[in-house]
């Protein structure tokens, strides 16, 4: 059986892996650790994110770690990405309960294995929100813009629970020049003030009032699609809060004698023609 070079694993695909592995495991078993390394590679090399999440996490299974760790520690540092991956998943399934360990996996792996972080990344946030508060301020003032574009990933999990966190984030990085934060900021702020547009719209003004072409147009791509998703009627079905304090929030900007603040409600009072 062919395995798929992309999609999520069906039960056969999940049959053949594991037939797969149980021979790589048979060869450590005999101490043909070369041979063992050079199957479980040629798995790994695979395109398929799902393939290399399982097989990564199904190699704490081995009987005796001892033999797979130093394999590991070689493949992390592999010249193909989908052996690198391969790698990452497996020390984060193996230190699950030491966050710190999984942490320096990946702050040596973020821009080696950005999809795998992020996934990684997103799951931290649930299970170790605290943590993850003081990491990712960490990261946020790192030089590297692909670490501070990282750092706001996962972010939504807690718009719920402590969105003044996010805002008060998100303000020391609203004039980061980079493209790529710049998304990840737009991206954040929208989520935040979906889930709580009550602490989301005061900050946004503020951020407003002394806004340069920069700030404002990344203000305004997020709040462009506040504005979209207050048209959609499915939407202001389940959300009439939400609705409700974005109508008044940009009707209240339009009278403002800030000029930034009253164009940005003023463009924002056209999409939702009030």
């Amino acid at each position: 059986m062919m395995l798929n070079e992309i999609g999520r694993l069906d039960a056969e695909s999940v049959k053949e892996l594991n037939k797969i592995l149980d021979s790589i495991y048979k060869l450590l078993d005999e101490n043909k650790k070369d041979k063992a390394e050079k199957k479980l590679i040629q798995l790994a090399k695979t395109p398929n994110f799902f393939i290399r999440e399982y097989v990564g996490k199904h190699l704490v299974k081995y009987k005796d770690q001892r033999k797979i760790i130093p394999i590991a520690k070689r493949m992390i540092k592999h010249k193909i990405y989908g052996v690198r991956a391969t790698a990452l998943f497996y020390f984060y399934e193996r230190y699950q309960e030491d966050v710190e360990k999984i942490f320096k996996f990946l702050d040596e792996t973020f821009d080696k294995t950005p999809w795998e972080v992020e996934t990684i990344i997103n799951e931290l946030w649930k299970n170790y929100p605290d943590y993850m508060k003081k990491k990712m301020v960490e990261w946020l003032n790192s030089n590297n813009h692909k670490k501070r574009a990282l750092s706001f990933h996962g972010m939504e999990n807690i718009a719920q629970s402590d969105p003044d966190f996010i805002m008060k984030f998100i303000s020391k990085a609203i004039d980061d020049d980079t493209l790529e934060v710049q998304k990840k900021i737009t991206h954040i702020l929208t989520q935040v003030a979906r889930a709580n547009p009550i602490i989301a719209f005061p900050y946004i003004k503020e951020w407003l009032t002394d806004a340069d072409e920069t700030r404002t147009k990344t203000i305004w791509v997020s709040m462009k699609k506040l504005a979209n998703i207050v048209n959609q009627k499915y939407r202001r079905d389940n959300g009439e809060d939400f609705v409700m304090l974005t109508e008044q929030t940009i009707n209240d900007w339009r009278n403002d004698e800030n000029e930034t603040v009253s164009n940005m409600g003023e463009r924002l009072a056209r999409i939702i023609r009030i």
